[in-house]
């Protein structure tokens, strides 16, 4: 996301009530994204398109529109006052603002999508800047090896200067997110989260501990107002808003139908750029990572692929990766036992007939690998070399 459409959070635009109007409008049954920004285009304001009589919106909406226009709704002025409740009860060091269209801190990128939301609630270091978005999302079921990369290239972005964007889901969006707090940058946005929620609640709910962490160091965005539920349908909605913020998305493992393959798809119609990293062929996990492959997306393998690809940001030569510290050397049984693993899934069944081990050695060496990170333990007695 590029900084210059992001300035400080110091004005006090966000803190009067000309955002109760812009929510009407976003509010106002039979009246459509599209609809509702014309209307703003041509009347200047929401206040000033409820001012006008039916006549003159009738030029150019329908009538039951017009009528409509003209109605207050039913839970509009709950939803204000809750948002208002929402705004006063400030969280320290956290700042809670509404955005509309016409704020100076509307992101500007998301300007330029389809069906942009006529105002966005947001939380967090709001006076932090968001650069170079870079999407990170996948399997809400990741296998361990998926949970891993996400990680780990969400770190490798972050320190890169990237802020890594993704949806505050389990599995792979949750990773990105942990991976990207690693570095707590001082002077951008580490992450941001998308949420199909309001700001209140939070979903799901064991992701408490995440979204306060990422209130601290990165932004939470939502187009919902605060009081909203984890409603099906708001969920592939975010995604745009996802695709929008992000310069590229990067798809850590899917399935042929995971709502990723809806991000990557909306990236590709915003124009942006689409990074996939590739996995087994028996792996169903693998499937939506490589459709979109055979379909054009960037095959990744280390971050620079995906750095590579970025043009808004100039790196000054190679960023600087850190790199965990130098591992542990692996004895003889433990080499053994990883060479008798590979890269696929294995029962210890299997592991001891290839490796030669007795159980008992096979036990020890696979503890010793698994407290060093080499390997993670999978449902149904499997387990799983994690690579890089």
């Amino acid at each position: 996301m590029d900084s210059s459409t992001l300035p400080q959070a110091n004005s006090t635009h966000e803190l009067n009530d000309d955002w109760c109007d812009w929510l009407r409008l976003q509010m106002t049954p039979l009246v459509g994204t599209q609809t509702q920004h014309k209307l703003i285009t041509l009347f200047g304001s929401p206040s000033a398109v409820f001012a006008q009589p039916a006549s003159a919106l009738q030029a150019w909406v329908s009538e039951s529109q017009a009528q409509s226009l003209l109605r207050v709704p039913v839970e509009w002025e709950a939803v204000c006052a809750r948002t208002r409740v929402w705004l006063a009860q400030t969280q320290a060091g956290v700042q809670q603002q509404v955005w509309t269209w016409d704020s100076p801190m509307y992101p500007g990128l998301l300007r330029n999508i389809e069906e942009p939301p006529l105002l966005l609630f947001a939380q967090g270091q709001l006076h932090l800047p968001c650069w170079q978005g870079v999407a990170v999302v996948g399997s809400r079921n990741p296998t361990p090896q998926g949970t891993h990369n996400a990680k780990r290239m969400a770190h490798q972005l972050q320190q890169a200067g990237c802020c890594v964007v993704s949806g505050l889901a389990m599995g792979i969006d949750a990773a990105a997110h942990l991976g990207a707090l690693e570095t707590k940058p001082e002077d951008q946005c580490a992450t941001v989260a998308v949420v199909g929620t309001g700001l209140d609640q939070v979903y799901p709910r064991h992701h408490h501990a995440l979204a306060r962490q990422v209130a601290q160091h990165g932004w939470l965005l939502s187009e919902l107002p605060p009081g909203t539920p984890p409603l099906p349908h708001h969920f592939p909605r975010r995604n745009r808003l996802i695709a929008g913020l992000s310069q590229g998305v990067l798809v850590v493992e899917a399935a042929l139908k995971s709502g990723s393959l809806i991000t990557a798809d909306l990236a590709l119609s915003q124009g942006k750029e689409v990074f996939a990293i590739p996995g087994s062929i028996h792996s169903v996990l693998s499937r939506g990572c490589h459709a979109l492959l055979k379909q054009g997306a960037k095959l990744v393998e280390s971050v620079q692929d995906v750095l590579e690809e970025l043009p808004a940001i100039h790196f000054a030569s190679e960023p600087h990766l850190t790199t965990p510290a130098q591992a542990e050397a692996l004895n003889p049984q433990q080499h053994n036992l990883l060479n008798a693993l590979g890269y696929e899934p294995q029962h210890l069944e299997a592991l001891l007939i290839r490796s030669g081990m007795s159980l008992e050695e096979a036990l020890l060496a696979m503890q010793a690998l698994m407290s060093k990170g080499k390997v993670a333990e999978m449902p149904g007695g499997l387990y799983q070399q994690l690579c890089g």
